[in-house]
This record gives structure tokens, sequence and C-alpha cells, in this order.
């Protein structure tokens, strides 16, 4: 896979190297991130700190201090900028641009505001904080006043949602894998049969041969809209509504699968995004909203794995999840 090279200070992916660059990638979870408290991520081997401005608005740097590589972490937040515990240098919460060395001289020609600590875009969606990662230092493209350009870059995903009141919920698991192995196991249509079997889903005498068509769509591909299957216990629940029910998966580089569940006024959509910690781990963020059965919720919380709580949401959203690491 090959990065598009006209994203202005886009790092270029080798093909070994598994780490996509020019994209977003979800780091935490919303309600991780609280007050003026600092929390720690990292993705793409890139260590993040992740904290709120006095607005409320969410912003990620590097979590290294310019100065002597001081985690940026260790130090405090006072809504504005981001203090290092080291020698006390304070760095802008979302450009990174540093506004004060407390021991610098009066008479020094040191110019504090040409020193930037690696600083991220971010912005949060459906109870995630997405950060993009042009390159590993955190040099996305700038305007002249320091700040982002939000033109070059393209906009973060939304989970699609059909209905005003809707309910939410989200899973999360660490995989030791690369993040292409991750997400050939996460696409691949013909473990589903042997893997996907339970009492409440599928048997593995309901195995049967299926035809399935893709089209192309920008930045992947489409499993086009189709009746779902038959043999499966949850899709059979839909036919209490007495619509027809249809399907339609969709994977969109670097990491994302998108499933859109139809029936009549009644929908369930859920989004999976295999993200690389290290090239040998990842992360997988499974996020799903609904209007269906009121009781899907606890159907859910039961048949999911990992660490996770879910939480109702109306126009208003919701979360909820776990920790990171």
């Amino acid at each position: 896979m090959n990065q598009p090279q006209s994203i202005p200070g886009v790092t270029a992916s080798s093909i070994d190297g598994e780490l996509l660059w020019g994209f977003w990638y979800p780091a935490q979870r919303s309600d991780k991130i609280r007050g003026r408290g600092l929390v720690t991520s990292t993705r793409l081997e890139v260590p993040l700190v992740l904290g709120r401005d006095s607005a409320g608005k969410t912003f990620a740097l590097r979590d290294v201090c310019p100065h002597r590589a001081f985690p940026l972490s260790a130090g405090q937040c006072d809504g504005q900028t981001v203090e290092c515990t080291y020698h006390g240098w304070r760095f802008d919460a979302h450009t990174g641009q540093c506004r004060e060395i407390p021991s610098i001289a009066s008479d020094s020609k040191l110019q504090c505001d040409r020193i930037f600590a690696g600083s991220f875009p971010c912005e949060e969606r459906d109870g995630y904080v997405w950060v993009y990662f042009a390159n590993p230092e955190g040099r996305a493209a700038r305007l002249p006043d320091g700040q982002v350009d939000r033109g070059a870059i393209p906009p973060v995903l939304e989970l699609p949602k059909f209905s005003k009141r809707y309910r939410i919920a989200h899973l999360t698991a660490d995989l030791p894998c690369s993040m292409d192995t991750g997400i050939v196991g996460l696409m691949d249509p013909a473990h589903g049969p042997f893997v996907h079997q339970s009492w409440w889903w599928r048997s593995r005498r309901s195995i049967r041969e299926k035809q399935k068509t893709f089209e192309p769509i920008p930045n992947g591909f489409r499993m086009s809209s189709h009746a779902p299957s038959a043999n499966s216990g949850p899709y059979k629940l839909l036919r209490f509504y007495g619509d027809e029910i249809t399907t339609q998966i969709d994977f969109e580089l670097p990491n994302v699968r998108t499933e859109h569940v139809r029936c009549g006024a009644y929908w369930f959509t859920n989004r999976t995004t295999v993200t690389p910690i290290r090239r040998d781990l990842c992360r997988l963020d499974f996020v799903a909203a609904w209007n269906l059965f009121r009781c899907f919720r606890q159907a859910l919380h039961r048949a999911g794995s990992g660490r996770y709580r879910a939480a109702a949401a109306g126009p208003e959203g919701a979360a909820a999840d776990d920790a990171d690491r």
C-alpha cells in the first residue's frame, strides 16, 4: 500500500514498515481525559500526552520535551500550556510552541518561540479522541500563526447514525500482532463460519455457500448491500420488524471497517479499527450505535470480550470503555 504524497508534511510509508502516515487514528477514549489531568497513549510507536484546555477541547502533544527529552506527561497543564516538570519549560497545548523558559537570562538571544514540542491535530468523535499522524515527529503542515492547516488534512471519520435517538457501546482488545495481520483477520470473510460459532449466532451445521459482491470506494472497497446470512441468530431477530434487512460493509485505509445494517426505520451501525501501538502490538476499538431492541445493549455486553462498559446515548451521544496502557 503506497501512501499518497500530495499531503504537505506527510511522511512516506515503507511497504515493510507497516505504519501508515497521513491518517487519523483513535488514540484514547474521551471519558478518560478529565479536567486538567494528562493522559498518556502510544500509537504508531509515537508516545503521546493528551489533555484538555480550559475550554474542554482536547489536545495531543508528543510526550517528549525538546529540551532534555523528559516526558511532558510528568508535568502539569494549566488549561493553556503544558509545563515540563524538569526545568519548567511551558508549551502551548495545541501548537507545541514554547511559551516560557524560566531559567533564561534577560539578555539571552534565545528565541523560545522558535522551539516546538511535537503536536498533533486531534478531534473527538463517537467517544474517542482521534489523532492525525502526518509523521512521527508531530510536524503537521501549519499556518503562519502556528495553527495546524486544517485544509491540508482530511476530515476525521464519524460513525453513521440514522436517527436522532440511539444507543452506543464500545469494546476494546489488544492484539499481539502487526496491523496488517490484524486487518487480514478483520476483513477475511472465510473465517466467519468457523470462528463465529455459538448457540446464539450460528452452528457448524448451518455452513453453506454464499456469494458476496465487492465494489471500489475511495481509499478502500465495499461489500455491496445484500441480505445478511440467514443462519445468523441476531439477524433473524430483525424479522420481528417485518421490513427488508440489508447489510453493507466498507473497508477504508488505513484500518477502518464499517458495517451498516438497515431494516426499515431501524438500523445498527458499527466501526472497528485496528491501530498499531507498536509494530507487533495493536489496539482493536469497536463502537456500535443502534435504535433497535432496548435489550440489545445487554446482549452486546454479555457477548463481547475485553474490558468495557456500555452507555446509553440520546442526540448528545455518550461514551464508555477501558483505560489505555
